[in-house]
C-alpha cells in the first residue's frame, strides 16, 4: 500500500493552472524526485502532498505521519541551532530523539550554540534537516533539501535518504539538480509548465 496517493488532481496558483489530472503514488522504500523548470508547480504539488494546500480537484490520501521541510529552513535567526531544534521537538509528541545527536549526525554539533543568523547557508540547511532524525516518520516531503550543501553535506543527506528507504520509509523530493547517484530507489517524475 502506498504511503501517499494523489489521484487525478488539478491545481494552480492564483488563476494560473499548473497541472490537470495528475496522479502520483509514493510507495514504501522509494524516493520520488519531482523535476521541472521554475514555475512548473513542484512546490505547490509538495504543499498539496503535505496537506498544506488543497487541490482544485482530485483526492489526496495519506494516513501516515510525515515530515515537511520547505525551501525555507523555518529557523528563528536569534536562536541557536540547538534551541531551534529543541523548540521544534517540544511541539512534537513523537520526537524523543536527542537534539545533540541529531545535530552531530548532520555535522553541525560544533556550532549548535551559535545564533542561527551567524551560520552559513549549508549549516542552516543541515540544522533544519536534523529534524528528520528527531522523529522517525514514514514519509518525508522535502523541497530542495540539497540547496546550500557542500559535497560532504550531499553525502550525508544521501545516506539519510538510504536509511529512510531501507526501513521502508519513503521520500517525495524536489531538486533542481539530479539526486546523488548513491541515493537508491529513485523514481523521477518530471513536471512541465502548462501553456
Amino acid at each position: 500500500m502506498a504511503l501517499l496517493d494523489l489521484a487525478d488532481i488539478s491545481f494552480g496558483r492564483g488563476l494560473r493552472t499548473l497541472a490537470e489530472g495528475l496522479s502520483l503514488s509514493v510507495a514504501p522504500g522509494s524516493v520520488v524526485h519531482l523535476t521541472g523548470p521554475n514555475g512548473a508547480g513542484k512546490t505547490t504539488l509538495l504543499e498539496i502532498a503535505a496537506g498544506l494546500r488543497r487541490p482544485w480537484q482530485g483526492q489526496r490520501r495519506c494516513e501516515v505521519p510525515l515530515h515537511w521541510l520547505g525551501h525555507r529552513n523555518a529557523l528563528a535567526a536569534s536562536l541557536s541551532a540547538a534551541q531551534n531544534l529543541q523548540a521544534w521537538a517540544d511541539l512534537q509528541p513523537d520526537a524523543p530523539g536527542s537534539v545533540r545527536e541529531a545535530l552531530h549526525a548532520l555535522g553541525v554539533d560544533r556550532v549548535r550554540h551559535r545564533p542561527t543568523r551567524d551560520l552559513s547557508a549549508g549549516q542552516k540547511r543541515r540544522a533544519a534537516l536534523a529534524r528528520l532524525l528527531m522523529a522517525k516518520r514514514p514519509l518525508w516531503i522535502l523541497d530542495e533539501p540539497f540547496d546550500g550543501l557542500d559535497h560532504a553535506g550531499l553525502a550525508d543527506l544521501a545516506a539519510l535518504f538510504n536509511d529512510q528507504t531501507a526501513r521502508q520509509g519513503a521520500i517525495l523530493v524536489t531538486s533542481h539538480q539530479p539526486l546523488p547517484a548513491r541515493v537508491r530507489c529513485q523514481v523521477v517524475m518530471p513536471l512541465a509548465v502548462l501553456p
